[in-house]
């Protein structure tokens, strides 16, 4: 009984302390990445936004990945954007200072609903929908049940298509029950990001390095977080449960638009999640020796993609509106 009970106490005390330690690990990251934009609040939460431009000109909204955050973008397109448009990033609903009240917010037609909802409270009409990863199946579901709101598509390595489960790196966070989410995000998972961030970052980023600033200029940090670790988790349910739905509405597709991918992505396949997506009206580009990180890797290369998205869907609408 004696061993059971110091068996016990072991366990507690281990837990305990993971606890302590991901409290510290959540604070340090809240002061090296701080809050850089306006919170805004819709059915189901709240949306974390920068916004930077001339709202006269024509809108640009940029959503990241899965266990990302708004600084994938600030770190350089943001600013390469702004003297020629109205650029808004955003933190998905629950990433970085954005929140979700439920776990089934997770699913890619909510999230785009609640960043929809934003827009129309400020007025944003015909918005360029710039999707990195995860954002890039959030901006198709906003494309779908948007389509007279959204100009155009510029999907940077996006996730199109139904897949068997998570690619590799991101395994841990496929767990289904909301307590043991919870317990484990605030226990051991955040230690265990930070202790496995070098090799995980080299896997996302790969073939390229991971930028030593990252943590910090492109808001890293944030994921060293409880909150992190339950929402990504809550995500990787999300696509599970609404992907198939979506895949299937994609004959429906209006909206003109492209896809650019690292040729070298390690995380998605360009085979997998571009080239199905040509029969749908979109334009599957391609940049040799680059990987899945290419808002961070390639900005300059990623901001003239979007350039030629606008210019195509400009001339589209032009055309459209001379034949009509």
């Amino acid at each position: 009984m004696t061993t059971l009970f110091i068996i016990v106490l072991l366990i507690a005390a281990f837990f305990g302390a993971m606890n302590l330690w991901t409290r510290k690990l959540t604070q340090d990251g809240l002061k090296r990445v701080p809050q850089l934009g306006q919170i805004a609040p819709v059915q189901g939460g709240s949306i974390h936004y920068v916004e930077a431009g001339d709202p006269a000109k024509q809108t640009i909204v940029m959503i990241h990945g899965l266990a990302g955050q708004l600084q994938h973008f600030t770190y350089a397109m943001v600013d390469m954007m702004a003297d020629d448009y109205h650029v808004i990033a955003v933190d998905r609903p629950g990433c970085g200072y954005s929140t979700r009240d439920t776990g089934d917010l997770g699913q890619l037609h909510q999230q785009g609903r609640m960043i929809q909802e934003l827009l129309d409270a400020k007025g944003v009409e015909n918005a360029v929908l710039v999707g990195h990863s995860l954002g890039g199946a959030v901006s198709l579901a906003m494309a779908l049940d948007n389509p007279s709101k959204t100009k155009a598509l510029a999907l940077l390595a996006p996730l199109t298509q139904v897949m068997p489960g998570p690619p590799d790196v991101f395994k841990p966070l496929a767990i289904r029950t909301d307590w043991l989410r919870s317990f484990i995000g605030n226990t051991i998972a955040v230690p265990m990001a930070a202790k496995t961030a070098p090799h995980t970052l080299g896997i996302v980023f790969g073939p390229e390095p991971a930028p030593e600033d990252f943590l910090d200029r492109a808001g890293g940090a944030l994921g060293l977080r409880p909150t992190a670790f339950v929402t990504a988790s809550q995500d990787v349910a999300g696509i599970d449960d609404s992907m198939d739905t979506q895949v299937a509405r994609y004959p429906d597709l209006k909206v003109p638009g492209g896809i650019l991918y690292g040729q070298e992505d390690a995380i998605l396949s360009p085979e997998a999640h571009a080239a199905p997506m040509t029969q749908f009206g979109l334009t599957d580009e391609r940049l040799e020796g680059l990987g899945h990180m290419i808002p961070i890797t390639a900005p300059e290369t990623c901001v003239a993609f979007i350039r030629r998205i606008v210019v195509a869907a400009n001339a589209e609408g032009e055309a459209a509106d001379k034949t009509g």
